[in-house]
C-alpha cells in the first residue's frame, strides 16, 4: 500500500535537499523522477480559474509533470500559478526548478498557510491513460491542491491524476 503524504510537498527545502517524490518513493523503496512535459503561459480550467480567484481570460503559467516510480508513470501534475507573478520567473521556464518550486514560491513571498485538498475519483480519460501507460477507463485519484498565503490569496493550485490502484492518502490534522 503505498502512503501519499502532502506535508512534504508544502515545505520549502534547501537546494541540495532530496525531491519530496524521490525521497517519498524510496521510503517505499522504488525510485522517483518526474518529467517535465510542458511550460506554458494560457487560459487555466475554469475549476483553477475559480480556485485562483482569477477573472475569466486572465492567463496562469502551468507546469505539467509526469510522476514516475521506477520509471513507470503513476501520476500526472499539473501545477498552475497566476502569470501576473510566475511570468518572467523560473516557474515559467521549461526547466526543472533549482530546490523546487515551493522553494521559489517562499523566496518569491509565497508561503502556505492554508491548504484546501478536493479529492475525486472516477476512470481514466483517452489522453491520461496514453500517458500513464493504462487502458482508458484505468481508475485514477485526482486531488486538486490549492495554497494560500495567511491573508487567504491563491497561488498555487496543482491537479495531479493518480493511478488508484495501491493508494492511501494520509492527513492528520492539528486542531486549535
Amino acid at each position: 500500500m503505498w502512503v501519499a503524504n502532502s506535508l512534504p510537498y508544502l515545505t520549502p527545502r534547501t537546494s541540495d535537499a532530496p525531491d519530496p517524490w524521490a525521497q517519498e518513493a524510496a521510503q517505499a523503496g522504488g525510485a522517483g523522477t518526474q518529467r517535465l512535459r510542458e511550460v506554458t503561459e494560457t487560459s487555466p480550467p475554469p475549476a483553477v480559474a475559480d480556485a485562483l480567484q482569477l477573472p475569466t481570460g486572465m492567463p496562469a503559467v502551468v507546469r505539467r509533470r509526469v510522476m514516475l516510480l521506477d520509471d513507470t508513470p503513476v501520476e500526472l501534475t499539473d501545477s498552475w500559478y497566476p502569470a501576473s507573478f510566475a511570468s518572467g520567473t523560473p516557474l515559467a521556464e521549461q526547466r526543472k526548478i533549482k530546490g523546487g518550486a515551493v522553494a521559489l514560491l517562499s523566496e518569491l513571498g509565497y508561503h502556505a498557510h492554508e491548504v484546501l485538498e478536493d479529492i475525486a475519483f472516477r476512470p481514466a480519460t483517452a489522453p491520461e491513460a496514453e500517458l500513464l501507460h493504462r487502458p482508458e477507463g484505468t481508475p485514477v485519484i485526482v486531488l486538486r491542491r490549492t495554497v494560500l498565503t495567511q491573508e487567504g490569496t491563491p497561488f498555487e493550485v496543482s491537479v495531479m491524476t493518480m493511478l488508484a490502484e495501491g493508494r492511501l492518502l494520509r492527513y492528520r490534522l492539528t486542531v486549535g
